[in-house]
């Protein structure tokens, strides 16, 4: 008798944060790649249209996650195992920048701790209840990859709440890598800088330097980002990118810019 599983074709990812930007564009280059992937995110109408966008191919289901919320959390990797019976790669998109503008004295604390239950507390969460599905499913192992940023090496200004998740996020990187070693699980971070998504489509018409002043950055594709995440995720577990940046070329961030 069936016990309600699909029979597991591809490998089966998991996508935070698919409802926009990296994340779209990432479930659906694994998609054409032929994985099966989950989509979560908080806004359902945005995961329904990323799994529109995706056209032929068996439907890609959509997850609604808070992934700050463990409950939640608890729920979207329930709704995985029930539906595929394993999880072979979390992609840990999901993000927030905070209110923009912002001088770090008059910061709210609520909105610091927004962007740290996201950016920080919600990738835990999920790396958390993947790990344990990697680690009992058999075979036993699979991949986490970070989303981390390049501004955990170089802020901008008013942006401290970002700038520390993201650092925090390298620890987080590090931990996982080498207490997943003994359960085959592999786990990368991918920093990016300057992709084109909402987040960043006002730099083209000019942001905020460190000295002051207000400058046009150059954006890239994020189909690359996608791409270079595919690639990652692609490798065999005995093979790992712990760190890739992915970045605008002539954005201000090598020297001065």
């Amino acid at each position: 008798m069936s016990d309600g599983r699909v029979s597991v074709v591809s490998k089966v990812a998991v996508v935070t944060g698919a409802g926009s930007g990296i994340g779209r564009a990432t479930a659906l280059e694994l998609l054409e790649a032929g994985w099966s992937v989950v989509l979560a995110g908080r806004r359902a109408e945005a995961l329904a249209e990323t799994a529109r966008l995706a056209g032929g191919g068996p439907p890609a289901p959509v997850v609604p996650t808070d992934v700050a919320d463990p409950d939640q959390v608890d729920a979207l990797f329930a709704a995985v195992r029930e539906r595929f019976g394993r999880i072979d790669l979390l992609f840990n998109n999901a993000g927030s920048f905070g209110p923009r503008g912002v001088a770090l004295a008059d910061l709210r604390h609520e909105d610091w701790r927004a962007v740290v239950d996201t950016n920080l507390t919600g990738a835990f969460l999920c790396a958390q209840a993947a790990f344990r599905l990697m680690r009992d499913q058999d075979p036993q192992g699979g991949r986490i990859i970070n989303s981390g940023s390049v501004s955990a090496h170089t802020p901008r200004p008013d942006s401290v709440a970002y700038t520390a998740t993201k650092h925090a996020v390298t620890g987080l990187t590090k931990s996982l890598s080498l207490d997943g070693r003994r359960y085959g699980i592999a786990c990368g971070q991918i920093d990016v800088g300057n992709a084109a998504t909402g987040m960043t489509e006002r730099m083209p018409a000019g942001v905020r330097q460190a000295n002051g002043e207000v400058a046009a950055e150059p954006v890239m594709d994020v189909a690359d980002v996608a791409r270079t995440v595919r690639h990652m995720a692609s490798l065999p577990l005995e093979a790992n990118v712990q760190f890739a940046t992915v970045m605008a070329t002539a954005m201000p961030y090598i020297g001065r810019g």
